[in-house]
């Protein structure tokens, strides 16, 4: 028996700079942002983050509107909507359900720029409205996404992370 999923709020772009919660990351990585981008939207995206098992449920072409399932260690399944796509660039969703009610809403969105011929500039910005129980997990939820900032740090061997506010 499949247990529920619980729905969260859908969010836009303007979230991700007054979400309760938010995390952001850059990477200056010695890779061209076509090959990062690649990565991105693989078979298995951000394979490299460990505890974090990703699975497309819409067929490619991907764009705005694709979806996809994340399992974080190995029980925590949401489930997202891609709201904005720039193919190559830039891609941005937000979570439509659950398995624990740990948030309200929550979104993330990727930004690969080229840096030169073989470099690129990776931002990863994270934004959550945790709900009153996943209040009490904040904690975790930190050291998830920095544990996830780590791996991608580490994978793409980005010897100069990027300061971001």
């Amino acid at each position: 028996m499949a247990l529920p999923m619980f729905s969260l709020k859908p969010v836009d772009e303007t979230y991700f700079d007054h979400a309760p919660l938010r995390f952001v990351h850059t990477w200056s990585i010695s890779r061209p942002a076509a090959s990062v981008w690649a990565e991105l939207v693989s078979d298995e995206p951000l394979h490299w983050c460990s505890g974090l098992k990703i699975r497309w449920t819409s067929p490619r072409p991907f764009g705005a509107g694709t979806t996809r399932r994340a399992v974080a260690m190995g029980a925590m399944a949401n489930d997202a909507y891609f709201f904005a796509w720039e193919e190559g660039r830039r891609h941005s969703f937000y979570f439509t359900h659950g398995r624990f009610p740990l948030f309200v809403s929550a979104a993330e969105d990727y930004l690969v720029e080229p840096d030169g011929p073989h470099r690129c500039r990776f931002t990863w910005r994270v934004g959550i409205t945790p709900s009153a129980i996943g209040r009490v997990g904040t904690p975790l939820t930190k050291r998830l996404f920095h544990g996830f900032f780590r791996d991608t740090g580490r994978y793409f061997d980005a010897e100069h992370p990027v300061p971001t506010p």
